[in-house]
């Protein structure tokens, strides 16, 4: 009985939300368990073009870092903010939230290439909190009953915690940036005088 009511709620998950999520907690996994290393999936230019390693343009959005503070901390922010856009802004339009994905990836694959980036996992999911929070700028958020602001201050916030804990910005900073590119393209320059849509989704989708 357990077991079928966590298998509704698992299913209940939007796709994209599920299969990322679940992708990331499996990729960590088998980092614990020793069937694979965090080498095998790290961002490296060179092995991708070289060796052709195509994998590691996927793998190095997949690791979070062994299980600990930081993975669950990452997890729970990947999960809520990814599926709060995809039942919200997104609903009903998950060719578009994918096509997000891979423009998100591909700019952020494109900036880690010169900024030495490895796991580009924490910056995607700044960016997913960057796109959600300017789309609800009305929320008022509450972070560890500290503080209490309007929902576009959390990636800042979040990249100020960061910096409390020792960690480099440059991930933050990251996220923001191609959440901004993102946002700007979608939501901001189609609406100015002479504007138009630059992101389409393509068909194939």
């Amino acid at each position: 009985m357990a077991y079928q009511t966590i298998q509704q709620e698992y299913l209940q998950i939007p796709v994209v939300t599920r299969a990322y999520t679940t992708a990331c907690v499996l990729t960590t996994a088998a980092v614990q368990l020793e069937l694979i290393t965090p080498f095998q999936l790290y961002f490296n230019p060179d092995l991708i073009l070289r060796n052709y390693q195509v994998w590691r343009l996927i793998t190095n959005f997949l690791f979070f870092g062994p299980v600990g503070f930081n993975f669950l901390f990452n997890m729970i922010f990947l999960y809520r903010y990814c599926r709060m856009l995809e039942e919200g802004s997104f609903r009903g339009r998950t060719a578009d939230f994918v096509f997000m994905f891979l423009f998100g990836g591909l700019l952020m694959t494109i900036f880690g290439t010169f900024v030495n980036l490895v796991f580009l996992g924490q910056a995607f999911t700044i960016m997913l909190v960057y796109i959600w929070s300017r789309r609800n700028p009305s929320v008022r958020m509450n972070f560890f009953g500290l503080l209490n602001f309007q929902a576009p201050f959390l990636p800042w916030v979040l990249m100020g915690f960061s910096l409390l804990l020792g960690n480099s910005i440059i991930v933050d900073l990251l996220g923001i940036a191609v959440g901004h590119v993102y946002y700007f393209l979608e939501d901001v320059f189609p609406n100015q005088p002479g504007g138009g849509r630059w992101l389409r989704t393509p068909s194939i989708l």
